[in-house]
């Protein structure tokens, strides 16, 4: 759309992402495709916070994006885009955290109802979408040329989305019950059994007797230790077997990963693309990228849901 001036720009969105040890909240300038200069504030969470703290953080840094004045003329718009995990009721803006070992005390919270009245500014609507979903968008619009994107997030646990043609796709017997790649299986036994931070530090204390804080320190052991390479290889081969299949039935041509564990991506990297290729070798011509961006891009991600919506 043009007017004498030439092209419409396209708005700057307000948006938030939640990890599960942060909130991060920016305004989106969707005409340059990146975070407004001046406005991205971030804030530390716990998985044991309470719900009026944990609202409390999340106001404090959307209305540090309202109050900004970097952002001169271009107002922000008045839809939000909230990139939250899992389980989640999005479009009633609900939590649903009962017996996934975070945010444990959120479970039942009308998030979209309670955060709107803690806005500086009322906004016209709160768009929630998956974190993997908001990090798919992001990196889909960095790959235009792809056609089928399947984005895999590793971090605590495992997300994913799958996205044709930048739609996300959840209910299609091509995709896992949708569209997430925690409800698959190894062996019998839940995904995250197996390949997350829980599953993956607990393995090597089990077989070592020494504690292990988290996949950082984790994947700092196994440039010596060669328990700990092997534990991350093991769980990443069976990533790879277990995404194969779907990766297959969807046509995927390009895989993003993203989420903390891409900084260790030299190690994690061929064993999950033996994983793949044994189930099926011509995956071996499948597209891979891996964003250390990934704030960045569910940022960006959340942005374009708001404004396709708004």
């Amino acid at each position: 759309m043009t007017d004498s001036g030439g092209p419409v720009p396209l708005p700057v969105v307000p948006v938030l992402e939640l990890g599960g040890s942060h909130v991060t909240a920016a305004a989106v300038d969707l005409d340059r495709a990146r975070i407004a200069e001046g406005t991205r504030h971030r804030l530390p969470l716990t998985s044991a916070i309470e719900p009026e703290d944990f609202l409390a953080a999340l106001a404090e840094a959307a209305n540090g994006v309202l109050s900004t004045t970097a952002l001169g003329a271009r107002a922000v718009g008045g839809t939000w885009g909230i990139a939250v995990p899992g389980p989640f009721d999005y479009v009633r803006g609900i939590a649903r955290y009962q017996g996934v070992g975070k945010f444990a005390s959120m479970d039942g919270l009308a998030l979209g109802r309670l955060l709107t009245t803690r806005l500086n500014r009322r906004p016209d609507r709160l768009r929630f979408l998956n974190d993997a979903s908001a990090f798919a968008l992001g990196a889909w619009h960095t790959a235009r040329a792809s056609r089928r994107l399947v984005a895999v997030t590793l971090g605590t646990g495992v997300g994913s989305a799958f996205l044709d043609r930048g739609t996300i796709v959840e209910d299609d017997p091509r995709v896992p019950p949708e569209g997430r790649v925690d409800l698959l299986t190894v062996d019998g036994r839940p995904l995250e059994d197996t390949v997350s931070t829980r599953a993956m530090t607990a393995q090597y204390t089990n077989r070592t007797g020494r504690p292990v804080d988290g996949l950082r320190e984790l994947t700092a052991l196994a440039a010596d230790d060669v328990i700990a390479r092997d534990v991350i290889t093991s769980a990443l081969r069976a990533l790879g077997g277990a995404l194969a299949p779907w990766l297959t039935a969807f046509e995927a041509d390009t895989v993003a990963f993203g989420g903390s564990i891409t900084a260790a991506w030299p190690l994690i990297g061929p064993p999950l693309t033996v994983g793949l290729t044994q189930h099926n070798p011509r995956l071996q011509r499948l597209a891979l990228s891996v964003h250390d961006d990934g704030e960045d891009k569910a940022l960006l991600g959340a942005a374009m849901f708001a404004a396709r919506g708004a």
